[in-house]
Parts: structure tokens; sequence; C-alpha cells
């Protein structure tokens, strides 16, 4: 867990819009088993392998303090579980981080957002720039930049899907600069997507990259 609460605090978008994405989705708040299981395993993860054990544990103190560490932990208020996995590609040219916060309903995840956006949208830097992930869940940003030491750009998408608050993370390495890109990020997040949307319709997550 440790571990865990570490990697939430290092984290730190092409805006919202409307609606989309809705899907059958029932906006039920998940149980720590789905939140467990909507986090991407290495079968859903082509070409990546695990460089963590996945977390999933309940909200406490110590966790709100990780994965919001705003005044008040704002941003974590009726939340229930959170979730992290993290993966480093074959080539070891990039590593992704994936993020959940599992809220006890659609009203909580959606008064969360912008509080949280406003705290890990900023983790690509100052020249960081937004662009578009397209109709993944409710509402969506993601912004790319360079944040490495040698200019290697890293992302941050956020979304919300029904109850749920997701993030993904990727960061490359001098070895290839090309290795993290637009639409990488986008396929790891309509992956994480899909998989919330499946949990919270009482599926089992199935969706890969």
């Amino acid at each position: 867990m440790a571990i865990a609460a570490a990697l939430l605090l290092a984290g730190g978008g092409c805006g919202g819009g409307t609606q989309i994405d809705t899907g059958n989705g029932k906006a039920v708040a998940l149980t720590k088993d789905q939140v467990r299981k909507t986090l991407p395993d290495g079968g859903a993860m082509t070409d990546w392998k695990a460089s963590a054990r996945p977390a999933t544990v309940k909200m406490n103190k110590l966790f709100r303090s990780a994965v919001c560490p705003i005044k008040d932990n704002a941003g974590c208020e009726n939340s229930r579980f959170y979730g992290t996995a993290t993966f480093r590609r074959d080539d070891s040219a990039a590593a992704a981080t994936f993020l959940i916060v599992a809220y006890d309903s659609e009203q909580a995840a959606r008064e969360a957002y912008d509080v949280l956006w406003n705290y890990y949208g900023k983790r690509t830097g100052q020249r960081a720039r937004t662009f578009s992930l397209g109709p993944i869940g409710e509402k969506r940003d993601a912004r790319i930049g360079p944040s490495g030491f040698h200019g290697e750009p890293s992302t941050i998408t956020q979304a919300r899907v029904g109850t749920t608050l997701l993030w993904t993370m990727t960061d490359s390495t001098d070895k290839d600069k090309n290795a993290v890109t637009e639409d990488s990020a986008r396929d790891l997040a309509t992956m994480l997507a899909k998989r919330a949307r499946q949990a919270q319709n009482g599926d089992t997550p199935s969706a890969t990259l």
C-alpha cells in the first residue's frame, strides 16, 4: 500500500464538453473487487509488462491524503476505494500508471472532477498542451508536454465514467522520445474507460489494448 500511495503522490486535456459514451451504464457504486478487476492486467496490456503489483484499497485518511493532496482532501468526499497499477513497455521506452477512484454516487464523482483535474492536470508542466480523447466517459481531459530531464514527453488523462474517476499517466525515457504520443495515451484511456463501464454494467471487465 505504501507503493500505491507513493505512485499517487507522483501524479500532479481537451476540455470535458458534453456527455457522451454513456452507454447503458447504471452508474452503480463499485465494490472493491470490481475496482480491482477494472484495473488492467497483463492480458489487457499487449506489449507491456507489470512493473508493480496492482493495489486496490479502501479509502481512508492516509489514502485520501495521497489521492487528494488538496486542502481538506477536497475531491475525495464520498470516495470508497481506489486502485492503481503500473506497467512498463516491453522495450522499456515508456511507463504507464492507471489510477481509479470509486465514489458512492455519480454526483460525488461529478463534483470531484474539476477539483482533482486542477491538481492532476498540472503534472505535465506549464509547457504542456491539451489534446482530445474523443468520446470517453461523461467528461474527459488530457494534456501532453515535455516533463522529463531531457524533454521526454509525458501525458495525463482524466475521465469520469459513471461513479468513477479514472487517470492514465504515461512517461517516456530518453531511449525513445516518441514512445509516448497522443494516440498511445488515448488508447490507454479508452481501454480503462471501457473496463470501468463494463464493471458498472455488471460485466467482468475485458477490454484490452
